[in-house]
């Protein structure tokens, strides 16, 4: 079963607890400081919870593409855009741990080429969903430019006071297939300059910034 089909993209933004992983979210955005004319990059865009921030930030001159293998959530993503004229916005269908998932075919050399990557790579609560976080994160560094900055938001068990609520994060990372224990944010802190951390109820929620 496709996990991320039409219906749950119709669903996903009253469905996705944006009460308690929101916070996530807005910390990252906050302390990426994005600058207008900057290209980023969103990996795992989803149904575009990002976007409005990530598209303020940039502005007119700027660029931002947003990668998600579902075509049903990319399509959600276009049905938002539709009424406005955002021709910053790009939108890539494909799997962020293929090695040249931004380097060929419709996704373009466009990105990647002539050794210009990108500015920000953001991933809010995508990296545990992928079956080779390794591979994923091999794609992140081989288009992040040199000086570039990365945000990953992501997921481990709830612990503390928060404990009790771990029986309730178990359902919803197993409904949305996510790995709690695959820790991504440990990838940016063995591979860039950890320049923000953050951790939000009880440790469920976990915030990392780096720059290259």
């Amino acid at each position: 079963m496709d996990r991320y089909g039409s219906l749950t993209a119709r669903t996903y933004d009253v469905l996705s607890g944006e009460p308690v992983y929101g916070v996530g979210r807005r910390l990252a955005l906050a302390a990426l400081d994005l600058r207008p004319g900057e290209r980023v990059l969103d990996v795992g865009c989803g149904t575009g919870l990002n976007l409005p921030w990530l598209l303020r930030g940039v502005g007119p001159d700027g660029l931002v593409v947003g990668l998600d293998r579902s075509p049903a959530m990319l399509d959600r993503v276009r049905a938002k855009a539709a009424p406005h004229r955002l021709p910053q916005l790009r939108l890539v269908q494909g799997d962020a741990c293929a090695p040249d998932v931004l380097a060929t075919g419709a996704a373009g050399g466009e990105f990647v080429s002539g050794g210009v990557g990108f500015d920000v790579v953001l991933a809010t609560y995508s990296l545990s969903l992928l079956a080779d976080v390794e591979s994923a994160w091999a794609t992140i560094l081989r288009v992040l430019a040199p000086g570039g900055r990365v945000a990953v938001v992501d997921m481990a068990r709830p612990t503390g006071r928060w404990g009790w609520t771990w029986p309730l994060a178990r359902l919803a990372c197993g409904l949305g297939g996510a790995d709690i224990e695959a820790h991504p944010w440990r990838l940016l802190e063995r591979d860039l300059r950890v320049t923000g951390s953050w951790s939000r109820w009880g440790g469920h929620v976990q915030v990392r910034v780096g720059t290259r």
